[in-house]
């Protein structure tokens, strides 16, 4: 098997990947430079589609500061987020935002030079930052490539895929094996310090906004090294993306920014319903909006509701909207006259590999940063545009951290490695796996059984079935291509998601079992006074 060394390796090139592999090259001088692993084309992940924009609790925007910032997460969070995490990481938005900035990232601004502020679901006051209207993500995503591909100290390996983490007794992550999906070989990289952002898990569920990539991969590895993954239960389900008829798979997302900018849910009546559920209407927490839609989906026995935004004024629809108004346009909309067919798609996952702030994790020398790790930031249900952020100060955080640390040239794992060559270097039986089919037959038994709603008997239901599709797929720890290795991780990372909903025998945010009454929102505030935390903890 070949093989190489570098200082620092970063699995994934979404906005955390990108910066986190730009900060520690500014930061740091490595002897052995860093690789920056990426399955498909640099770039490609959730980051490059988020839309709604990034949180910043900026000092020019003297209507807002931390403690409001922190009041609103923490309620989002329906009393499980750490607010030692959420302080921290709001605290550090204003320098990080700058230092993006700095990077080449140019978020929109007023006729005055002034930046754009503006409102979202479960925010007290404008604080979102876009770029490019509603193409946040590509903005922040696009200007870190350049920076990236520009750094001489960075070398990016795209078409391969991170598929075992290498880790001594001591409990050391010492390196990685590698699958060149142009090759078709593996080979093993030798690093000091192993960073894993690689984003997140919607390609488990027939619905969803994430792109192909988002296959829970960092959580597999992690989870399979023996690293400690947390509150996998709590899987987001965004409310709006456009639902044009029931066999739509992937469907693309209408931001919560439209909402915010005063557009109105209505059922196929026409009428407005949003009332009904809570107080803030349409600009409710998530998880609240998403329940509200799946209820009036249930009761009309139809696969959508709408998003009325003819109220807002075309030309700022247009220019605020520029990406949501060219892809409905394409599909025969015009979203100033109208509605726009909607329905909830898995998006974002709370849980995944335990980690601080600064991306450390349970096994020394790995870290995990973004979507794939659980800072405590989220509790049970996302504040719109926190992902964003948490991407971009972690990993700043984690540069900042590294930059203390010894980051000496790699040293070679001895143990067991003739074992690990000779996995790698055998042969595969014939089996022919239709993995498309079984992936779907996957997401079609998570969104029924582990989806918006679930309960006692789905999960298990869930749980057995994902157990047979285990066992009829044969693989071990080697695979034959990158779409036997994604598949490999869905079944283990469906598994940690049902194992989490059956044990949490509550429900909360994002997580509602239709056996266990959801909290209501006095509920939610007396357990973030109280700040209980009840996390629910695998290590394999």
């Amino acid at each position: 098997m070949k093989y190489s060394e570098y200082s620092v390796v970063v699995v994934g090139s979404g906005a955390a990947g990108l910066y986190a592999a730009l900060k520690i090259s500014q930061q740091i001088n490595l002897p052995d430079g860093i690789l920056l692993l990426t399955k498909s084309f640099l770039g490609n992940s959730n980051s490059l589609y988020a839309q709604g924009g990034i949180v910043g609790v900026l000092h020019q925007n003297i209507n807002d500061s931390v403690e409001k910032h922190v009041t609103d997460t923490l309620s989002a969070g329906a009393g499980l987020s750490d607010r030692a995490s959420v302080e921290y990481i709001s605290q550090a938005s204003d320098e990080v935002i700058n230092d993006l900035m700095d990077n080449g990232v140019e978020f929109d601004r007023n006729p005055d030079g002034s930046l754009t502020f503006t409102l979202e679901a479960a925010h007290s006051i404008k604080r979102i930052l876009h770029a490019g209207g509603d193409a946040t993500g590509r903005g922040i995503t696009e200007a870190l490539c350049r920076e990236v591909r520009a750094d001489e100290n960075i070398v990016v390996m795209e078409n391969s895929m991170a598929v075992e983490l290498l880790v001594n007794s001591e409990r050391e992550c010492k390196g990685i094996i590698v699958y060149n999906g142009l090759t078709g070989e593996h080979e093993i990289v030798y690093t000091s310090a192993l960073v894993l952002a690689t984003g997140g898990i919607g390609q488990l569920y027939r619905y969803t906004t994430n792109p192909d990539g988002a296959t829970g991969d960092g959580i597999d590895l992690a989870y399979n090294a023996g690293a400690v993954i947390q509150d996998m239960e709590f899987v987001q389900f965004h409310p709006t993306a456009l639902a044009l008829s029931p066999d739509s798979k992937d469907r693309f997302l209408i931001s919560e920014a439209v909402r915010g900018e005063g557009a109105k849910l209505i059922n196929n009546h026409g009428d407005e319903f949003m009332s009904k559920y809570h107080d803030k209407r349409e600009l409710a927490p998530r998880d609240i909006v998403t329940r509200a839609i799946y209820s009036e989906m249930s009761q009309e026995h139809k696969f959508n509701v709408y998003l009325n935004a003819s109220m807002i004024d075309s030309m700022k629809l247009f220019k605020r909207f520029p990406t949501i108004s060219k892809r409905c346009n394409e599909k025969g909309l015009d979203i100033s006259k109208n509605p726009i067919p909607v329905a909830p798609a898995a998006h974002y996952s709370m849980g995944g590999i335990k980690a601080t702030v600064e991306g450390k994790t349970s096994i020394k020398g790995l870290y995990a940063i973004g979507e794939c790790a659980s800072t405590g930031l989220h509790g049970a249900n996302r504040l719109a545009s926190n992902s964003l952020l948490e991407c971009v100060v972690c990993a700043y955080e984690l540069a900042d951290y590294l930059s203390f640390a010894n980051l000496t040239t790699p040293k070679k794992i001895d143990e067991n490695i003739r074992e690990i060559i000779d996995i790698y270097s055998q042969p595969l039986s014939e089996t022919d796996y239709n993995i498309e089919l079984l992936k779907s037959q996957l997401r079609d038994i998570m969104w029924n059984g582990a989806g918006i709603i679930r309960n006692e008997t789905s999960l298990k239901e869930s749980e057995g079935k994902i157990n047979n599709l285990k066992q009829a797929f044969k693989r071990g720890r080697k695979c034959l291509n990158k779409e036997e290795y994604e598949y490999r991780n869905m079944l283990t990372v469906a598994s940690l998601i049902i194992e989490g909903a059956l044990a949490r025998k509550e429900s909360r945010g994002a997580h509602c079992r239709s056996d266990y009454p959801q909290k209501d929102i006095e509920a939610r505030h007396s357990n973030i006074t109280k700040n209980t935390k009840k996390e629910l903890i695998y290590a394999k």
